[in-house]
C-alpha cells in the first residue's frame, strides 16, 4: 500500500521506484517467448541447428551460450527444443521491452553486484526442472569463451544441473544492407548444441577453490565445443 506523497521525501522515492519481481519466472511465458522466437528467427534468417537432441528432454539444464551479437539470445530461445529463461542485464528491462522480457519469463540481473534476487530466481528455475540460459562471458564480445565469469560455475555446482554448451556462429560476421546492426536478412546462422557435462568434480564442494576449478573445467569444455562447432559448420574465428 502506498503512502501519501506528502509524508516525506523518502516515501516519495519508495513509491516512485518500480518494484522488481522476486517470484519465479513464468514457465508459460518462456514457452510463449520460444514460439515468438521461432517465428522471428526463422522468418528473418535461416537458422541451421545441429545437436538440439543433446539438450536433456526433462529436468534442469543450463545452456552456456557464446555471445557476439544481440540476436544470439533470441536465436537460441527460438531454436532450443525447450523453453529457456535467460539471465539478461537489467539495462534491457526498460519501458515496454522490460515488461515484454518479464512476460516471456526472462530474468533481470544486475551485473555490477552479487544480485541475490537474480541468483534466487535462477536457482528457482533449476530447482523446478527448467532450463536456464547464461552468457558465461558476461557481456557481448568476441564470443570465443576466452574469459568466463564465475556465475556459471556457481549455478552448475550449486544446482547439480548439467551444462549444455551452445555455439552461435554467423550472427556477427557482417551487417545487413537494410539494418547494419543486424545480420543480413535470410542469411544463415548456425546454432550448435554440445553434449551436456557436469561442472563439479563429484565431491559436492562449493568452496572458492572448487568454483575456480569448475570454471577452468567449464572453459576447456566450452572452448573445445566452439572449435568443434566451427569445424562442423565450416565457420572460422572472427579474427582469422
Amino acid at each position: 500500500m502506498r503512502r501519501h506523497p506528502g509524508r516525506g521525501e523518502e516515501s516519495r522515492e519508495v513509491s516512485a521506484a518500480p518494484e522488481r519481481t522476486a517470484g519465479p519466472p513464468s514457465e508459460r511465458g518462456a514457452d510463449v517467448g520460444r514460439r515468438i522466437g521461432v517465428g522471428l528467427m526463422y522468418g528473418l534468417w535461416r537458422p541451421r541447428v545441429l545437436g538440439a537432441w543433446k539438450v536433456p528432454a526433462s529436468g534442469p539444464a543450463i545452456l552456456a551460450v557464446n555471445h557476439s551479437h544481440n540476436i544470439d539470445g533470441p536465436m537460441v530461445m527460438g531454436v532450443a527444443p525447450r523453453p529457456v529463461h535467460f539471465l539478461i542485464k537489467k539495462e534491457a528491462f526498460v519501458g515496454p521491452l522490460g515488461s515484454f522480457l518479464t512476460g516471456i519469463g526472462q530474468l533481470e540481473v544486475d551485473r555490477r553486484t552479487a544480485d541475490r534476487t537474480a541468483i534466487t530466481r535462477a536457482l528457482g528455475v533449476l530447482d523446478a526442472g527448467g532450463v536456464l540460459g547464461i552468457f558465461p562471458e558476461g557481456t557481448r564480445g568476441e564470443g570465443d569463451f576466452a574469459s568466463l565469469r564465475a556465475g556459471l560455475a556457481y549455478f552448475a555446482v550449486r544446482s547439480g544441473a548439467p551444462i549444455v554448451p551452445v555455439a552461435v556462429l554467423g550472427s556477427a560476421e557482417r551487417g545487413g544492407t537494410l539494418v547494419k546492426a543486424l545480420p543480413p536478412l535470410r542469411s544463415r546462422v548456425d546454432v550448435v548444441f554440445g553434449a551436456p557435462f557436469q561442472a563439479g568434480d563429484g565431491s559436492g564442494r562449493r568452496t572458492r577453490k572448487a568454483l575456480d576449478e569448475a570454471t577452468e573445467r567449464i572453459q576447456k569444455q566450452l572452448a573445445a565445443h566452439l572449435e568443434n562447432a566451427r569445424r562442423l559448420t565450416g565457420r572460422r574465428a572472427r579474427l582469422e
